[in-house]
């Protein structure tokens, strides 16, 4: 007797507001995006709580690499100025207090971003319980409660019984994140004032951590680090929908070599029409990016295929990421330039 699969748990595994925005109703968000230094920033408001996410306000920085000096530079910039502008958005006290909350898992190095950076933070908590702190520095903790699958504790319970034992005012929780695009791995940080729900794009549901289930503001972290196989394949079909665009009006032979470097990304390209998406891909190239996903979805879900993917430098990425949101958290709530 064959058993029956329900599909409709088996949702797109993603954490990124900029992956979900046209799922969100128009009327509950607003939009601003521009590009600096090469760099794009996308600022969305969301005015209302929805089942996509939560109200509050969303910045995403999306980067092509981190891996030289002069581009890690550049992005440690960037992200600084939206940090200290998010915070000052909340208009803390003058000498707020912060706990700053380091997310994953160490022995998993893709999971392991949060917990790399909460090790590099500049902690001052104990020393101004001395009285032995210079005025540049203001006062911050550093946890990392680990997952729950070691613990056997949400990491919100976790965090609260910090909060209940010593007075903070802000909380900043920094964590490895999925994706539903190849290309925003590695190369996106989002910054939100709305809260994290640790696991979720992993398909791992932790209770959320946001103020309204610690009490005080939450400002999350995360840096997508992973993508599942069905994202890999659905991207591969819509590159090559677009590799075979580029060609149209090129030489094909020239294009097709290994050797070529050519970005058709950038490149101009002429749509091609149903007809010819259909003699290219039969029925699947004229299915919408949400259908042909769903399709290869329950294909590969149901048998355990859908495999988490990250690429085979993430142990290099991980260490040059989690330095960049270590320096810029102490860059801001520091009074100081690392």
């Amino acid at each position: 007797m064959s058993k029956e699969i329900d599909l409709s748990k088996y949702n797109l595994r993603t954490d990124l507001i900029i992956d979900e925005v046209n799922t969100i109703k128009k009327d509950y968000i607003e939009i601003e995006e521009y590009e600096h230094d090469s760099i794009t920033i996308n600022k969305t408001k969301v005015k209302e709580d929805n089942q996509v996410k939560n109200k509050g306000t969303y910045i995403t920085i999306s980067f092509e690499d981190v891996t030289d000096r002069n581009n890690f530079n550049k992005v440690q910039n960037i992200f600084e100025r939206e940090l200290d502008s998010i915070i000052k958005d909340l208009n803390l006290k003058k000498d707020y207090k912060t706990l700053v909350i380091g997310l994953g898992n160490r022995n998993s190095t893709p999971d392991s971003l949060g917990v790399k950076v909460s090790e590099n933070i500049i902690v001052t908590r104990h020393m101004y319980e001395l009285n032995e702190v210079s005025p540049e520095y203001s006062n911050v903790s550093s946890f990392s409660p680990n997952v729950m699958g070691n613990t056997g504790i949400e990491a919100v319970d976790i965090i609260k019984g910090i909060i209940k034992e010593i007075n903070i005012d802000l909380v900043i929780v920094v964590d490895a994140l999925a994706s539903s695009k190849i290309e925003r791995v590695n190369k996106t940080i989002q910054l939100t004032n709305s809260g994290i729900n640790p696991g979720s794009g992993v398909g791992n549901y932790r209770k959320e951590i946001s103020k309204n289930t610690i009490g005080i503001p939450v400002i999350a972290i995360g840096i997508p680090t992973v993508v599942d196989a069905v994202t890999i394949v659905t991207d591969t079909i819509n590159l090559l929908i677009k590799k075979i665009e580029y060609m149209k009006n090129n030489n094909p032979k020239e294009k097709l070599k290994a050797k070529s470097k050519v970005n058709y990304l950038k490149e101009t390209r002429e749509k091609l029409n149903e007809k010819e998406k259909n003699d290219l891909l039969g029925l699947i190239g004229n299915l919408s990016d949400d259908d042909l996903k769903s399709l290869i979805s329950e294909v590969l879900t149901p048998i355990d295929y859908n495999m988490m993917v990250t690429p085979k430098e993430i142990d290099f990425i991980i260490d040059k990421l989690s330095l960049l949101i270590s320096k810029s958290i102490n860059n801001v709530l520091h009074n100081i330039k690392i």
